[in-house]
């Protein structure tokens, strides 16, 4: 194996995991914390990265960027990369890989600036927990030249080249998380709907006779929602762009980006997959969702 210097933007949940198990490998894994919040910076301190200050820095240090945030904040992101290289005086910058839950239209416009910025790029889409948390993760990838990314595969990551042409990872992680988070969000306005005409005890009786598997995913899920709320609404709104590209109809996914947009404005928004309270139940949760549907942002 001959190890590189690999840098994750930005080590969050799923960023600084992926960090820990490719520096377990061997990698020297970096990262730029400059203007990161108190909590990334924890995350990125306990998964072992190497904090090297600034993203010109980075892009001089690295051989491959991960970028893995938020979608709505994938194109900044790498708009930002591009001005970090024009800063520098290397010839030509790391590859970057865009690893976020983008549509393909987003992820061609992403990979349209990185290349004429004189970086080679990569399309990639995650599916599964982060490492550590269950199942090892799939990176479907697809560009030109997938070589740096199929060569970590079996480090950590479980990585899948589906073809040359870039929008197919991200499609891939589109159609497959619409049905994921999409049935989330299902779940939750259900939930919210019966609990504002009254008939939610009923409901939850009858789901526990002949719905048992679907009450079962909404007791371990929907309590749990808020704490990325934020983050997948960006996610939903990708996939309804996804659809209307392809003329399916999107109002599906527009609609769960807008549960997902209520969730983020209730209490338990402010707290993260570490700090988040395990014994909330779902009568719990929903007792305070349904006071925020009438409420603006």
């Amino acid at each position: 194996m001959t190890s590189k210097t690999i840098a994750i933007l930005m080590p969050g949940d799923m960023g600084h995991a992926v960090g820990r198990v490719l520096r377990e490998y061997g990698h020297d894994v970096v990262t730029c914390l400059q203007g990161r919040s108190a909590h990334t910076r924890s995350l990125a301190e306990a998964a072992g990265l190497r904090d090297v200050g600034t993203l010109p820095e980075l892009v001089t240090q690295s051989d491959m960027i991960l970028s893995i945030l938020p979608p709505a904040s994938a194109i900044a992101q790498a708009e930002s990369v591009v001005a970090a290289l024009r800063e520098t005086d290397t010839g030509q910058g790391p590859v970057y890989v865009d690893c976020n839950a983008v549509s393909p239209a987003t992820a061609s416009r992403i990979g349209e600036a990185i290349t004429k910025a004189g970086m080679a790029f990569i399309d990639a889409g995650i599916v599964g927990p982060a490492p550590g948390k269950g199942a090892t993760p799939r990176f479907y990838v697809s560009g030109a030249d997938l070589s740096p990314m199929t060569a970590l595969d079996g480090q950590g990551i479980d990585v899948r080249a589906i073809g040359s042409e870039i929008g197919r990872a991200s499609a891939l992680k589109m159609v497959y998380a619409a049905l994921t988070k999409g049935t989330w969000t299902l779940h939750t306005a259900i939930l919210m709907a019966a609990s504002r005409t009254g008939v939610l005890p009923e409901l939850l009786e009858e789901y526990g006779a002949s719905q048992t598997a679907a009450l079962t995913a909404m007791r371990r899920m929907v309590p749990r929602l808020p704490a990325d709320s934020a983050r997948w609404a960006g996610e939903m709104d990708e996939i309804a762009s996804t659809f209307a590209d392809a003329g399916v109809p999107s109002g599906f996914h527009e609609g769960a980006a807008e549960i997902f947009r209520i969730l983020a404005r209730t209490p338990f928004a402010g707290e993260t997959r570490q700090t988040m309270d395990a014994n909330r139940t779902l009568e719990d949760a929903l007792a305070v969702y349904v006071d925020y549907l009438d409420d603006s942002p």
